[in-house]
């Protein structure tokens, strides 16, 4: 009998060519009960191991190959000991290697630390000092493919050291060899035809059976029994004790359940004044949850976190908490708005809760690093994200190592940019946008290739804000390892971070939340007022109300995509409890429940699926919209438990999923059989449940958005300039800042060019005025910012050479300044070509002295001739080249004839023509292409004209005519019928030109 010891999957980054499902389902059909996954220097795939080797009837084996310059050597956890000391090898290897540090030794850092390990190796000075050190106990020599047989009998007979066989698994199947050197070829960036053989395993490193393993070892049967043998000492499966919670002040839990408590009270007189029995029995109740699952310490780590800003927004699940509420972690009140703790944590809950809480993005590296100081790197990290390869880039690698030249490389990925949901490569090249292109050979070999590596995980990142930190030596729990950024991160993504128990705090950086935070600071200056971002109540404003409601909300956070804009309109609703809900029902496969909702919101008549629908869920009419609805009707009609039907909610989210999903349907379907349900409404129920799959939110965690989208709307409402200036300046936005300086005009502000007395660094605003930043320069320096404005401080600039006396700025940097006509203000006399003669003419006088002493520029000024201005066409040019776009005016205005000949409907007008077919002119704002219940592909598009922004729709029949046409650079004439649903005015697309 023998058991596999030493296999790779995919998760040994670009070395192992076969799934982990692969390889268990491998075991499995083999007849072998037990499996290692031995993944190179590290445990990346691990709890996606114990998973699919236990759906498969496999008993996991947790081990890694450990590769060092000096020895490699595969290490096996025998109980929970050796697997701490799995993790703290793997992450010491990880920390001297990452850091440059050659000293890292595999040979010594396993004689002072390998309990609970059992180690296997081909490298004779590693196994002599180990066996030396330790005796052979739980020490292995490694016959495998890869190791020198006779070499190694000998050393074994001499010492005593037992052997084992293994296959250095890389592959299931001999033919994925070539997959192998693929993968391989990748990783090195080379050509197939140049890897060295060093770098590849040899074809025999298949997953073979017993037999024809027993065949390969017949001298030696006990290195195939010894197999069994260390199978059996594993004894560790990969099951945590629990949850890994944080510690606070030492791990004392009583005394930070009572520092917990006193926070609580005495926050909820700041939320509430006096105390209200419902308030007080909310509390209660929570605090003795949290004192059961020992959560005091969580509370006050994060409390104490979110104490390094004023301006922040706890949300996920966390954001039904008064505990969350009372510590000023969320900003929404959980009685007001009927928020329920049991989402966020309940006595039978089985994964770690865990807490999202958003930042200003330029404050949140400083967050991160006063975790990082106070908790230590020894006892935190971030949670990574596993980075694969999409249809695109697989492709792009795949012809990389074929030796495709570039340009042919990118004239076939350009065709994929839009293509966000693609299976694989082979799907997206049978599809629209390659309806024109032949494939020569190899492209028909290389997409194969393609498509057998997509999804696989290609190299790790940082997750974007999740954090761990444990009571204890974090390498006790999982290894680390530094990332390309520098700081730690665990080898797990966030899937596994909540499987393995470990509670993160997710750390996030919010666009929307600087925003706030900037425009309530020029308002303080601006108008001399205050506004207490943690009392701040916008809800009751009409205003903010009003813009809500007529979804004038481009810019404001959460609510400015088209589709959130349009259902605003539709609805016709601008208070807080309807804007919770519609920023919940904007989801990727809802469309057909959020056109429903409406109708039922304006009263029209409708039956629910079932009355308990309308009785589950009577302020969304019946219809399911948040995550807490999956539960409610997983519940109720088919009797799930509390803990089966959270499952249920997360599953629907989880990558990979398939299996545990299918259970859960059939689950649902006999449940609600037994029930007593129809088939047809338990399929309908089941449907409305997966329009949840990809994203959703639960109700806390809308609500919490919901109300950062208030307060941004009420900045737009009532300090437009200002609101505008931060939403440029702050960038990561749903749109582009050209269309963001197009809706400046839309709202009658005034945009202003840079100026080099009044720009700052970034957009500015004022009244009814938005002036142009610095940061919008194309090619100038942050060092040539800095130095303006500093000197700035010192009096405003009387002209171009009091400029150049006063600031030492390199000459490309100036000519910027110039074409750009941030010197117009200060030389009003003088044209542009008179101030770029006079750098000219400066800085050749500057080479030819070559003075060393000299300041640039330190001298008087020779007469300037006089210079007509340039012409209107190299102006724009200019602002083009300077300014990433035109700022002066839209770029329609230069089409104004061909816009003449085309007689257009403007966008504005379009309201007159319902029904009507029409011709309009557009510039493309953005897009987003979905796929239909025939799995067809469609898309939305949004286009401006001068005098409106207007929504399209181009259904398959015109995507598929069209979508090699559109893009950002240019004007379209779109030919269309306007249709018009409750005030939504949309273009129906049947025909598109270039003007």
């Amino acid at each position: 009998m023998f058991l596999h010891l030493h296999t790779h999957s995919n998760y040994s980054f670009c070395r192992g060519a076969d799934t982990i499902r692969d390889l268990c389902t491998a075991a499995k059909l083999a007849g072998m009960e037990k499996l290692a996954l031995t993944d190179t220097n590290g445990l990346y795939g691990m709890h996606w191991f114990i998973k699919a080797a236990k759906e498969e009837g496999v008993i996991p084996i947790i081990g890694t190959q450990l590769v060092d310059d000096g020895a490699n050597a595969v290490l096996l956890a025998k109980d929970e000991s050796g697997y701490s000391a799995l993790c703290r090898v793997i992450s010491e290897r990880h920390r001297k290697r990452e850091k440059g540090e050659k000293n890292f030794s595999l040979r010594s850092h396993l004689q002072r630390d390998r309990q609970g390990l059992i180690v296997l190796s081909g490298s004779i000075a590693l196994l002599e000092t180990l066996a030396k050190d330790n005796g052979s106990s739980d020490l292995y020599v490694e016959l495998s493919p890869l190791t020198e047989r006779e070499e190694l009998l000998r050393f074994s007979k001499k010492t005593g050291v037992p052997l084992v066989a293994t296959n250095a698994v890389h592959f299931i199947l001999p033919e994925r060899y070539k997959l192998h050197r693929l993968l391989r070829a990748i990783d090195l960036n080379t050509t197939l035809s140049r890897i060295p053989e060093s770098e590849l395993v040899t074809p025999e490193c298949w997953f073979k059976g017993a037999t024809l393993m027993a065949r390969l070892h017949p001298n030696t049967p006990e290195a195939l029994e010894n197999t069994l043998r260390i199978s059996e000492a594993c004894k560790y499966e990969g099951e945590g004790a629990g949850f890994v919670f944080p510690s606070y002040n030492g791990g004392d839990e009583k005394a930070t359940y009572k520092e917990l408590e006193a926070a609580v009270w005495e926050g909820a007189k700041m939320r509430y004044g006096a105390i209200s029995d419902k308030v007080r029995g909310r509390i209660s109740h929570e605090m003795r949850l949290v004192k059961e699952k020992r959560f005091a310490s969580y509370f006050m780590v994060v409390r104490d976190i979110v104490s390094r800003s004023n301006r922040t927004c706890g949300r996920g699940s966390a954001a039904a908490s008064i505990i969350a509420y009372t510590l000023a972690i969320t900003h929404v009140d959980p009685i007001k708005h009927n928020l329920f703790f049991e989402r966020f944590l309940n006595e039978g809950r089985l994964d770690p809760p865990d807490i999202d809480v958003d930042f200003p993005w330029d404050e949140r590296d400083d967050v991160l690093d006063y975790v990082f100081n106070k908790y230590g790197s020894g006892h935190s990290a971030m949670v990574s994200n596993h980075v694969r390869f999409k249809a695109r880039s697989a492709l792009r690698e795949v012809a990389k190592v074929y030796g495709i030249p570039d340009n042919e490389i990118r004239s076939m990925t350009k065709r994929m940019r839009h293509l966000y949901d693609i299976k694989n490569t082979s799907s997206a090249m049978n599809g629209l946008h390659f309806k024109d292109v032949e494939f020569p050979e190899p492209w028909p070999e290389m997409i194969i290739m393609a498509d057998s590596i997509s999804k696989y995980p290609r190299y790790m990142s940082v997750h974007c804000g999740g954090v761990v930190i444990t009571p204890d030596a974090i390498t006790d729990h999982v290894p680390i390892m530094p990332s390309a950024k520098g700081v730690n991160i665990i080898q797990w993504e966030k899937e596994q971070t909540e499987r393995a128990g470990l509670v993160k705090i997710d750390l996030l950086g919010n666009r929307s939340l600087a925003v706030i935070r900037d425009v309530l600071a020029a308002i303080e200056t601006h108008y001399n007022i205050t506004i207490n971002y943690a009392r701040w109540n916008p809800l009751v404003d009409h205003e903010t109300q009003e813009l809500i409601k007529r979804g004038d909300t481009i810019g404001v956070f959460y609510v400015e995509s088209p589709a959130m804009r349009q259902l605003q309109i539709k609805a016709k609703t601008g208070d807080f409890e309807h804007l919770v809900i519609h920023s919940s029902m904007i989801r990727p496969a809802a469309n057909k429940y959020i056109n429903e909702y409406v109708r039922r919101l304006h009263g029209g008549e409708f039956e629910p699926l079932h009355p308990m629908m309308l009785e589950l869920m009577p302020e969304t009419y019946g219809i399911m919209c948040y995550q807490e609805d999956v539960a409610k009707v997983a519940m109720l009609f088919a009797g799930f438990s509390a803990s089966d039907s959270d499952v249920l909610r997360k599953i629907i989210s989880w990558k990979e999923a398939d299996r545990e999903l299918r259970d859960y349907r059939d689950k649902f379907y006999s449940g609600c059989t037994r029930n007593g349900f129809a088939k047809e409404l338990i399929e309908e129920l089941w449907e409305m449940i997966m329009s949840f799959a990809g994203y959703s939110f639960c109700k806390p965690h809308s609500a919490s958005f919901a109300m950062v989208s208030y307060k941004s709307a009420y900045l737009r409402a009532h300090y437009p300039a200002e609101f505008m200036a931060a939403v440029i300046s702050n960038q990561g936005g749903y749109y582009s800042p050209l269309a963001y300086i197009s809706e400046c005009r839309r709202m009658k502000l005034q945009v202003l060019m840079p100026d080099v007395n009044e720009s700052r660094f970034e957009y500015t605003g004022i009244d009814n005025r938005v002036r142009v930043g610095l940061m919008q320069l194309k090619g100038f320096t942050t060092e040539a910012s800095e130095r303006l404005l500093e000197e700035r401080k010192r009096g405003r600039f009387r002209s171009f050479d009091d400029f150049l006396r006063r600031v030492n700025m390199n000459p490309a940097d100036l000519r910027v300044l110039i074409k750009s006509g941030a010197f117009d203000g200060v030389e009003p006399r003088r044209s542009r070509p008179e101030l770029m003669w006079r750098l000219s003419q400066k800085t050749a006088r500057r080479r030819k002295e070559k003075a060393v002493s000299e300041e640039l520029f330190d001298y008087t000024p020779d007469r300037l001739p006089k210079s007509p201005e340039y012409s209107a066409k190299t102006m724009l040019t200019h602002e083009q080249e300077t300014l990433g776009f035109l700022m002066s005016r839209h770029p329609l205005t230069l089409y104004h004839e061909q816009i003449r000949r085309a007689k257009p409907v403007r966008a504005s007008r379009l309201h007159e023509h319902i029904g009507e077919r029409v011709r309009t002119i557009g510039w493309l704002v953005t897009g987003k292409i979905v796929r239909t219940k025939n799995d067809e592909l469609m898309e939305f598009y949004s286009f401006e004209d001068t005098t409106a922004l207007y929504e399209t729709v181009f259904f398959p029949k015109t995507y598929a005519r069209f979508c090699n046409m559109i893009s950002t650079i240019r004007p379209y004439v779109l030919t269309g019928r306007v249709d018009c649903e409750l005030d939504a005015i949309t273009l129906n697309v049947y025909e598109v030109r270039f003007l």
